[in-house]
Formats: C-alpha cells, structure tokens, sequence
C-alpha cells in the first residue's frame, strides 16, 4: 500500500473515532485490485479500504448504506474520504464460510455443522434479493444497472477469449456465437426485478458470533433469483456434494416461498441456465487470473469447474438446443490437459529467492501471500573486498569467505530450524506454497549463498519441490 494512501486511511480513522492509531496491519490481497489493512486504538478496530475506482466504491457504500438501514448483515461503513477512493468500515473479522468449511471438512467431513451454516446463509438471501433489494438506487451500480443482455455477453466473451482460447479448446467461433445468442435470449426471460449479489460465494460472506454477513458486492445490480443461489451452490473450491446441493436448492426455494410464489419447475429450469453461465464466468476469471496474470493459485480451481461442468452436461433443464456451446463444454469438461493444470504443485512447492532492498521486496507469484523474508545485512559482507566485488555466493571464493570469515553459519542454523517447523506443518496440513526469501545491499552475495544453501537443505531433507531464483542475478 503506497505511504499517502495509507497516511489518508489512518487520518480518515483517527478523525472518525477521535483517537490515535496504536496499530495497523495490510491485509492479503483478495482477487480484486482493492487493498484493506486492519487498523486499532484504544477502544476501536475497524477495516481500511483503498480502491482507485470511485464509481465501484460508490456502488458499493451506496448499497451497504441502504441494507444497513434495512438492518441486514452488512458492514457499516463510519468514514468516506472527499475523493471517494478510501473508506472505514466495520471490522466482521477474518473467518470467511469458506474459511470455516476447509478446516470443518479436514477435521469431520462435510458435517451438519456446514449444512446449518448454509442453510442460515440461504435463510437471508430471499431477504436480500426481495425485501431489502426493494428501494435500491440502481442508478448507483457499476458498471451494469441490470444483468442484461449486455452483461451476459461480457461474461460469456471472457469466457470464450480468456478460457476456451488460453486453454487452447478448439471451437466454432460463428456457432459458438450464434449459441451464445440463443442462450442469453433464454435466460432473460426469468423474472429479474431483483437484487442480484453478483459474486455471492463462501470468501464473500463472513462467520461472527454465530451469525453469518456479508462483504463484496458492489458488482450488485437488478437480475434473477437463481444468479446468486448458483454462485453459492457451485462455488468451485467449496465442492459441495451434489445431493447437499439439491437438499439447498430444495431448503431455499422452501424459505422464497415465504416472500413469493414460486413455480418450482420453471424456477429450476433456469436455475440450471444461470449455473452454467455462473461456471463460465468464474472459469473465465479463473484464465484471466491464473493463464494471463500467472497467478497459478485461480488454476487450483478448475479441476472443480470441470466436475461441476460434467455434471451440468449430463444433468441440466435447459429446453433450448445449445448444439456448439455444449460440444465445446464438454471438450472442456474431458480436458486432461485441464486437470493436469490444475492438479500441478499439489505437493508443498517452496520458493526461495534472493533480492537486494535496494530493488524492493520480491513478489510471491503464488498469490499466498505469506512466507518468511530474512535480512542477512547483517552479516559480514564480501562485498566490501575488491577480490569479490565481481563475484557472487556462487563462487567458491565468496563460498569461502562466507564460511570462514563470517557468521553466516549461525545465521542458517537458525532460519533452517524456523523453515523446518513450517514445510512439516504445511506439508501436513495440505499446504501447497511457501515463500522464503533472503535480502542483502545488493542481491549478490550474502542472500544468493544463503538461498543456495537453504534449497540445498530442503531438498536433502523433505519431499518438497523447490523452485530457487536469484532476482538480481537472473536475466
């Protein structure tokens, strides 16, 4: 986070709650370009938020405005800077559903502690959708009022151009078109004069004190009951059983019955339509983030996807014929190359790199967002002898030196015994990344030694895939 944003954030804070800072931490990196931090004093702890896209934080302070007041679970939002790019609101904690599902189903399967979690979340989402969506400005929403004709086909050309053509799926281009034209003209013929979420997903919605709430969603627009009920139920990493999903299918529409009369065939017809363009849209995202961005955690994924997209083949209601749109799913569907791709580094992957702080702190391309930085200034530094100043901690007479004439060894005695106590927990757990960096004035000579030796230990030591780099001295 840049030092003015953050200067902005803490003033914004601190003028709201009338105290002085006494902590502040940047939070991980979500899938979006936002950044929040976690900011406390004496008696107050809220959540910072930057975003650069003042018509996105309109929408969204617009919409946590009105349900806060139609006293929904949402955060309340106390501060808005005059530029409109930085915000405070209510601090909901850090335990996502998603959060509480992975370590509930490590410990005791898909329990029905899960299976009431989900059904307290479907108990509100009629209520968002229907009563608390009445007298929304939708004028405010960003960048579509409505999930349109427009906005289908945005979701299902991302699909198309960052999915189907980066994952190298053959297909018709004038067919698939013509099919995308002929399912969009379906599905707007459900009901869409409600609050659609937009990104409704288990990262998205927050556990506290036994109650669930909700973040995310200044994507919100008008459109369908079933958009946001599908993002829940497939959501790809939260892999629900199907018969669950249809036991939540059944317990929602018993709790929309309570709002409306339902046509339940007719709702489940385009429950099935809305799925699909739900999974292409994420899968879409999924190409974006992990093919174009390299960000090789949104491939882990797909593997989901493609179960979920093979079930959808062979079990859906969608009464128009789609003849290229399904021949190209389920190419997708069958795709070894696909699932390979998503299964890769499923084994603890420990990236060890060296870098000089003069050039700033190395990125982890995991998108993990954790891992271990050590500073080895402080050690004696080669560097300073002419002998040395063209060499690396590669050669023997840096290797030396280091050996020898420093308190290098002390040094790695007790990094390897830190690094050691994660790669056995990660590795036991089911982690998949770890990033352990080493800094020095230059990047050439005290951290490249220490990062040799370091995955020279790991690799005689754990069953790990190593990946080392030497950021200022690889080209």
């Amino acid at each position: 986070m840049d030092l003015k944003i953050k200067e902005e954030i803490i003033r914004l804070y601190e003028k709201y709650f009338e105290e002085e800072m006494t902590g502040f931490e940047l939070l991980p990196a979500s899938g979006s370009y936002r950044e929040y931090c976690r900011i406390k004093s004496a008696s107050h702890q809220a959540i910072g938020a930057h975003n650069a896209d003042v018509k996105e934080n309109q929408a969204f302070i617009s919409f946590t405005n009105h349900f806060f007041a139609e006293g929904m679970p949402v955060p309340k939002v106390f501060a808005v800077n005059s530029e409109k790019t930085c915000y405070i609101q209510e601090d909901l904690g850090d335990l996502t559903l998603f959060d509480y599902l992975s370590k509930t189903r490590e410990r005791e399967g898909f329990s029905n502690k899960i299976v009431q979690v989900y059904k307290r979340v479907l108990r509100d989402l009629p209520k968002l959708q229907i009563s608390a969506g009445q007298g929304i400005d939708y004028e405010r929403c960003y960048p579509r009022a409505a999930f349109d004709k427009q906005s289908m086909m945005w979701d299902l050309n991302y699909f198309k151009y960052y999915f189907l053509k980066l994952a190298k799926i053959p297909f018709d281009e004038q067919a698939l078109e013509d099919d995308f034209k002929t399912f969009t003209k379906y599905l707007l013929q459900a009901e869409s004069d409600y609050f659609l979420y937009r990104d409704f997903q288990s990262r998205n919605i927050m556990l506290r004190d036994n109650k669930v709430a909700f973040i995310d969603y200044q994507g919100g627009r008008k459109g369908p009951l079933q958009y946001d009920l599908a993002s829940l139920l497939y959501d790809a990493k939260a892999d629900i059983p199907q018969a669950l999903r249809n036991e939540l299918l059944e317990f929602y529409l018993d709790e929309l019955e309570k709002y409306k009369t339902v046509d339940r065939d007719r709702f489940k017809a385009f429950f099935s339509g809305y799925v699909l363009i739900r999974i292409m849209q994420a899968m879409g995202a999924y190409g974006f983030r992990g093919f174009y961005e390299k960000k090789e955690h949104f491939l882990k994924s797909i593997p989901f996807a493609l179960d979920n997209l093979a079930y959808l083949i062979d079990n859906h209601t969608i009464p128009v014929e789609l003849k290229e749109l399904f021949a190209v799913l389920k190419s997708v569907a069958e795709s070894d190359y696909l699932r390979e791709i998503g299964k890769q580094g499923e084994e603890l992957t420990v990236r060890v790199c060296s870098f000089s702080y003069k050039k700033g702190l190395p990125n982890d391309p995991s998108g993990n967002g954790g891992g271990y930085l050590f500073d080895c200034r402080a050690i004696h530094n080669p560097g300073r002898y002419d002998e040395y100043k063209q060499l690396t901690g590669k050669d023997p007479e840096v290797i030396a030196f280091l050996e020898e004439r420093s308190e290098m060894a002390e040094f790695l005695k007790h990094v390897f015994a830190l690094v050691d106590q994660s790669v056995t927990t990660y590795t036991r757990r089911g982690f998949t990344n770890l990033s352990v960096g080493f800094g020095c004035t230059g990047g050439q000579h005290r951290s490249v030694y220490a990062a040799e030796q370091m995955a020279k230990h790991l690799k005689n030591n754990f069953k790990v895939n190593v990946v080392l780099s030497h950021r200022e001295q690889d080209f």
